[in-house]
């Protein structure tokens, strides 16, 4: 079974890590000083928030598969959408080892399909590197 994925960027994350988990009843699967998760079931989504004050809003959208065959499928979903993919292929991002593929929508809304094998004790490496902690926002 699929699962529908969101990350949406947030100006501070102790705030807004404390107002999804009162929204979704449970804290979060993972929770880094820069990066939160839900894996939730009911609904069941891959909800995640990452700390960018100077650009908070949608990230991107996804489906994420649960195997290599799940992938495929969606993979081939992004070809019917006949948008331009970026294959990004095996990576570290989120704090996670997946395989994954993006592709933009007419909107402009970034989506990735992504398969996730494992877990990792960086944010990203390659192309989802974080050169530096994110700055806060003044206030």
């Amino acid at each position: 079974m699929k699962r529908f994925h969101v990350n949406v960027r947030v100006k501070e994350l102790d705030e807004s890590v404390a107002f999804y988990t009162a929204l979704f009843g449970t804290t979060p699967t993972v929770h880094k000083e820069d990066y939160a998760k839900w894996m939730l079931e009911d609904p069941r989504i891959n909800f995640a928030i990452s700390l960018h004050p100077e650009n908070a809003g949608i990230e991107h959208l996804g489906i994420q598969a649960e195997s290599e065959e799940e992938l495929a499928e969606v993979y081939s979903r992004l070809k019917e959408a006949k948008g331009k993919i970026r294959e990004e292929g095996k990576c570290t991002c989120c704090y996670a080892k997946s395989e994954k593929s993006w592709i933009t929508d007419p909107q402009g809304v970034d989506w990735e399909a992504f398969y996730t094998f494992g877990e990792a004790t960086i944010y990203g490496e390659g192309a989802n590197a974080r050169t530096a902690k994110p700055e806060t926002a003044a206030i």
